[in-house]
C-alpha cells in the first residue's frame, strides 16, 4: 500500500466537495433514449422537399424503436444508438393537385455506420404519384440524412454538457493560457502608449509670379504660338546679353 500523499492521484478524492469520479476516471453512463426520442421528432417532422412537379412533406414520427446512452470512462466519451425508424410522408402533385401518402424507413441507424452510408428506403401507397416518390427518394433521403446527422452532433455535444468534469491538470492549463491571454494585452497596452514616427518641423512657402508687360501682350504670349515662340526667345537673348556684360 502506498504512504500518505503517494498515491496515485485519479484516487485522490479529497480535492473535491464531493468525492467522487476524481478526474473523470470511474465509468459513467447516462441514458439518452428519451432525450433522443424528441430530438429526432423535431428533427424530422416536418421536412419538406419540392420541385416543379410537386411537393412532399414528411409529416409523422409513426415509429421510433431503440436505445442510446452515452459513456465516460477515463476523461473519454464513448457513444452507443441504435434506431430503427419509420416517418410518414404526404405530397402533391402540382398539375393535377393529386395527394399521395407513403412511408420512409431506416431500419438501422446506429454507431456502426456513418450517416452517408445509413440505409433509408421510401415507398408509397398503390396508385400513381411515382414522381412524388422519385422526389422523396432524391431530395428528401438526402435531408433526412442532414437531419440524422445533425440528431448525432446534438448527441455529442448538447446532450454531453457536464458528463466530463474538469481535472486538476486542466484547471492548471486553463490558469496558464489566461495569464498568457493577459500578458499579451498588457504587453500591447503598454507598447500603444510609445509615440511612433518623428516629428519633422516644417514652414510655410508662398511665392509669386511677376509678369513687366501690358495684359494685352501677357494674353497673346499665351494663347498665339508664334507671339509665345517669339517672347521665349527674346527672353533667353536678353538673358544671355545680361549674362555677357556682368562678365565683362
Amino acid at each position: 500500500m502506498a504512504k500518505w500523499g503517494q498515491g496515485d492521484p485519479r484516487w485522490i478524492v479529497e480535492e473535491r466537495e464531493d468525492g467522487t469520479n476524481v478526474n473523470n476516471w470511474h465509468w459513467t453512463e447516462r441514458d439518452a433514449t428519451s432525450w433522443s426520442k424528441g430530438r429526432l421528432r423535431e428533427l424530422l417532422v416536418g421536412i419538406t422537399v419540392e420541385n416543379e412537379a410537386g411537393r412532399c412533406e414528411i409529416s409523422e414520427l409513426k415509429q421510433v424503436e431503440g436505445e442510446a446512452s452515452c459513456s465516460s470512462r477515463k476523461g473519454k466519451l464513448i457513444f452507443f444508438y441504435e434506431w430503427n425508424i419509420k416517418l410518414g410522408w404526404k405530397g402533391i402533385i402540382r398539375e393535377s393537385g393529386a395527394k399521395h401518402k407513403g412511408l420512409i424507413e431506416i431500419p438501422s441507424l446506429s454507431e456502426e455506420n456513418e450517416v452517408d452510408d445509413t440505409e433509408v428506403n421510401v415507398s408509397k401507397k398503390k396508385g400513381d404519384g411515382d414522381i412524388l416518390k422519385d422526389l422523396m427518394k432524391t431530395a428528401g433521403t438526402a435531408k433526412v440524412r442532414e437531419a440524422l446527422g445533425d440528431y448525432l452532433k446534438a448527441l455529442k455535444t448538447e446532450f454531453t454538457m457536464g458528463m466530463i468534469l474538469p481535472t486538476k491538470a486542466m484547471a492548471a492549463q486553463e490558469l496558464t493560457v489566461e495569464r498568457k491571454l493577459s500578458e499579451n494585452t498588457l504587453q500591447i497596452q503598454a507598447s500603444s502608449r510609445v509615440a511612433l514616427g518623428v516629428r519633422i518641423p516644417t514652414v510655410a512657402l508662398h511665392m509669386t509670379e511677376l509678369f513687366d508687360t501690358a495684359i494685352e501682350q501677357l494674353y497673346r504670349i499665351f494663347t498665339v504660338k508664334d507671339v509665345s515662340n517669339i517672347s521665349v526667345s527674346g527672353i533667353r537673348n536678353a538673358d544671355i546679353g545680361r549674362e555677357y556684360a556682368t562678365k565683362n
